[in-house]
């Protein structure tokens, strides 16, 4: 799955990483690698419960 990934400075240093097809899926870091990171684990828990509805619908 592709996903758009937006990566934003952010006011208090750093960046800031939001999935605008994901409202609510966001993260930050203190580098562009770490916002990066952290995007990648908040994108992997958001789609974690659709994940296990879609196994309990098939069984």
């Amino acid at each position: 799955m592709k996903l758009k990934v937006v990566l934003e400075p952010s006011d208090e240093g750093g960046c800031t990483v939001y999935v605008p097809g994901l409202p609510g899926c966001i993260s930050e870091g203190d580098t562009r690698d770490e916002a990066f990171r952290n995007i990648r684990e908040a994108i992997e828990l958001f789609l974690e419960p659709l994940d296990s509805k879609h196994v309990e619908t098939r069984t």
